[in-house]
């Protein structure tokens, strides 16, 4: 049995996964699968662990199949879109930030299996780990249920945040978006610049500046100068007036 890393024993987690299965509606086979799909590879260090595998390697497995959901249902939506306009589409509803809302908003932090220290800092609710918990869960569905019930879930849960990408133009680059929306109103292009930059190899981190017209209207820290620049547009066109 599973202690200390979790509020409850093995017995009483299973039966929490099934309810939840329940409640989703899946009509599972094997229980097994989907519990996999819930632990994070940290627990596997721990003595105390039975567990033999994480989740890691199964995520990895379902990327295909759901880009391949993905764009079937997209090129079915819009027959007359190009397709750099269907793939940035897809982009947008299979990035993390967009699977782990809907992992989110699924509860699934309530079942991620993780060791004691990540518990404690709560992992369980880390944006990343989320996402693919729920790339995980859905490779249990298809290798369980095969692709067609795979198929059902991803159009749910899945397809069906699209309407939400579209009202908050989710899918548009943000530097594209930020270019454009400053170039018709101040006819200039915005201008983003490294100020400070780390010198740990390990843990290189940029602080970027964006600038209209000299003016600084945004900063922001990233791992890398395109992640940096990226997050900085974005943040600007949220706070932009």
């Amino acid at each position: 049995m599973i202690k200390k890393s979790l509020k409850y024993d093995y017995d009483e987690f299973e039966e929490r996964v099934k309810n939840l299965l329940l409640n989703l509606q899946i009509p599972y086979k094997n229980i097994t699968l989907y519990i996999n799909s819930f632990i994070h590879k940290s627990i596997l260090n721990e003595k105390i662990s039975t567990f033999t595998e994480s989740n890691e390697r199964l995520e990895f497995f379902w990327d295909a199949i759901l880009e391949l959901l993905i764009t079937e249902f997209l090129f079915n939506k819009f027959p007359t879109k190009w397709e750099w306009e269907l793939t940035d589409l897809r982009s947008a509803i299979v990035r993390w930030k967009n699977l782990a809302s809907i992992s989110s908003s699924l509860n699934f932090q309530d079942y991620i299996v993780l060791s004691k220290g990540e518990t404690l800092t709560k992992w369980n609710e880390n944006p990343y780990i989320l996402a693919n918990t729920l790339e995980a869960f859905l490779w249990a569905i298809y290798i369980d249920l095969w692709f067609e019930f795979a198929k059902k879930f991803v159009d749910k849960f899945i397809s069906s945040t699209l309407s939400q990408i579209l009202e908050n133009s989710l899918h548009i680059d943000p530097k594209t978006n930020l270019q454009e929306i400053i170039q018709s109103k101040q006819n200039i292009t915005p201008v983003y610049k490294v100020i400070e930059e780390s010198w740990l190899d390990h843990n290189k981190t940029y602080i970027m500046w964006v600038y209209i017209w000299d003016n600084k209207i945004w900063e922001w820290t990233g791992a890398s100068k395109k992640k940096a620049e990226k997050e900085a547009a974005k943040n600007a066109l949220e706070n932009l007036n």
